[in-house]
């Protein structure tokens, strides 16, 4: 499934959204403020052992402290 994150310009809300066209993506808004245009992030993979030097996590968050 195309799940792809989101940050609101406006509130700074991170979302996840199903995206299954352009057309799709033009229309979506913040679920928090209702700001249109969000910007598309990178989501973070956690999958294995992190190579993460600043925390001892198997997999960091991405509230952890070194992203």
């Amino acid at each position: 499934m195309p799940i792809y994150e989101f940050r609101c310009k406006k509130c700074k809300k991170i979302f996840e959204s199903l995206i299954f066209s352009p057309a799709e993506e033009k229309g979506l808004s913040c679920p928090k403020c209702g700001a249109k245009k969000p910007q598309k992030v990178m989501s973070v993979f956690a999958g294995g052992k992190s190579n993460c030097s600043s925390c001892s996590s198997t997999s960091c968050s991405p509230g952890c402290s070194c992203h």
